[in-house]
């Protein structure tokens, strides 16, 4: 912590804030007990939020020390303000700033490696969360939408971090989330530590699957002479189970930081924005106390597929036809898609076309898909086009492909997943440098195969699709949307 500073949020400042904007708890009442690996926006307006909620709620002294995986700057800004940021609720009529005091820490993970194992591995922390993206875990490539993890152990930084085990020079290097997590894990199970429950809240489907697989993987491939005593006394004290993690946070701008300041007073160079809409569901398979987060709202159910897929081929599947779709007809944001004759049509008729690939015992797909329309049209969210089309490679595959392998395999017909498919093949273009850690392999396929039907074949194999590749009927019908989508027309 730093000196005080009457011009910028710290626990110092906080009596001065207005009375709606304060914490829901006084931080000084909080211990660390849930580490967090990821210290981005959607944490701090998400399980941050619930986790406040539920230690104001039963007193009970459940604070976070978050991890940030690379960039030291955010870290810093909230070591900077006593770890207080404001969370902006971005309303159709108007915004609501409030000062959230859930963290008690915040550590960069290379630079602070030894007080993350030491966290990792102390009994008083029972739960770690995780929000690290897809790229985070590390999947050999084909992989995403299928059962497990298949650690990709070629990637040069887990192969690194495996090496460093097997030459033993400890675990201050390692640079994955997996290979920390999987050191503090190993570490705890050597000390004998009470049981700890790793919960991840990334858009995955069976994420806490995969999760635990990729460490398991991590350790029984790493260089530690006790792996299988670990793996063992792993498989009886560590929980892995799934989530839904639901909120749409944008990226920060520097107008939300001028609305933050304007709103508390004092400068917050931390806050974060998101929509009013929150959920969290969880498989209620815990292996260690946890936050009652049920308090808040939360719902802890015996099996969370049916709002998992739900979520992933609904929400996120529309989220990423809306973002292909509405960067090819000049749109910025998700509101400005919406704002047009075929944005709302495009959501409800996808949601529609991808509802019979759900399980029972979720949502109502077309109460969930109008519920969708609302909060994507909401005008003060700016959710940018292009921060959702980011990393497409690694999201496509979870969702869209199981959903239209699917669907074509009952002979039904795919004509929104086929334009939301065009959109992302016209996004591949080289000429428009998409965002995304597979780039060079999708532009290789626009140099060596030139023919549309031909690019498509090539790029649906690079997403680890092959079998659709070959579908001809799909591959041609997909290739025919590109010259429309070339001159801007969205033809639902």
């Amino acid at each position: 912590m730093t000196a005080a500073d009457p011009t910028r949020l710290g626990r110092t400042t906080l009596r001065g804030l207005p009375p709606e904007c304060r914490p829901a708890l006084d931080p000084e009442a909080l211990r660390t007990r849930v580490v967090h690996l990821g210290l981005g926006a959607f944490h701090r307006a998400h399980q941050a939020v619930w986790t406040e909620q539920a230690a104001a709620r039963s007193g009970e002294p459940w604070g976070i020390t978050a991890v940030a995986p690379r960039s030291p700057g955010t870290a810093r800004a909230l070591r900077e303000q006593d770890f207080l940021y404001s969370l902006t609720e971005r309303r159709p009529d108007g915004a609501a700033t409030r000062v959230i005091a859930a963290l008690t820490g915040a550590l960069v993970m290379s630079d602070d490696a030894a007080r993350v194992d030491a966290l990792l591995a102390d009994p008083a922390v029972t739960v770690v969360t995780l929000t690290v993206t897809e790229k985070g875990y590390h999947r050999r490539p084909g992989r995403a939408g299928q059962q497990g993890a298949a650690l990709d152990r070629a990637a040069p930084a887990v192969a690194a971090d495996l090496e460093r085990t097997t030459a033993g020079d400890g675990h201050a290097r390692l640079t994955t989330v997996v290979g920390r997590l999987a050191a503090g894990l190993a570490a705890r199970m050597r000390s004998g530590a009470a049981p700890v429950t790793v919960v991840s809240c990334d858009n995955m489907a069976d994420n806490g699957a995969v999760l635990g697989a990729a460490v398991r993987e991590f350790t029984a491939a790493s260089g530690w002479p006790d792996r299988q005593t670990v793996l063992d006394r792993m498989a009886e004290a560590v929980a892995f189970p799934a989530t839904v993690v639901d909120r749409i946070v944008p990226a920060t701008t520097d107008s939300d930081l001028d609305r933050a300041a304007a709103a508390l007073g004092v400068r917050d160079t931390a806050a974060v924005t998101g929509e009013p809409y929150r959920q969290w569901v969880l498989e209620d398979s815990f292996a260690a106390p946890r936050p009652p987060w049920e308090l808040d709202g939360a719902l802890f159910v015996p099996d969370v597929a049916p709002y998992q897929l739900t979520k992933l081929r609904l929400l996120n599947g529309s989220h990423s036809a809306l973002a292909h779709l509405g960067t090819a007809a000049g749109r910025d944001t998700v509101a400005d898609a919406l704002d047009t004759d075929w944005g709302a049509p495009l959501v409800r008729a996808l949601c529609a076309e991808v509802a019979p690939t759900l399980p029972p015992g979720g949502p109502d797909p077309a109460a969930y898909a109008a519920d969708l329309v609302t909060r994507f049209s909401n005008p003060a969210m700016g959710h940018r086009l292009d921060q959702i089309a980011a990393d497409g490679s690694l999201k496509l595959p979870e969702r869209w492909l199981p959903a239209l392998r699917t669907l074509r395999a009952a002979g039904a017909a795919t004509p929104l997943l086929e334009l939301a498919l065009a959109g992302w093949v016209h996004a591949t273009h080289p000429d428009r440098k998409a965002a995304d850690p597979a780039a060079e392999a999708l532009a290789a396929c626009w140099h060596s195969h030139p023919e549309p039907t031909g690019t498509v074949r090539a790029l649906l194999t690079t997403l680890g699709a092959p079998d659709l590749a070959e579908d001809t009927a799909l591959t041609g019908a997909v290739a025919a949307r590109l010259p429309a989508l070339r001159a801007g027309r969205i033809e639902v």
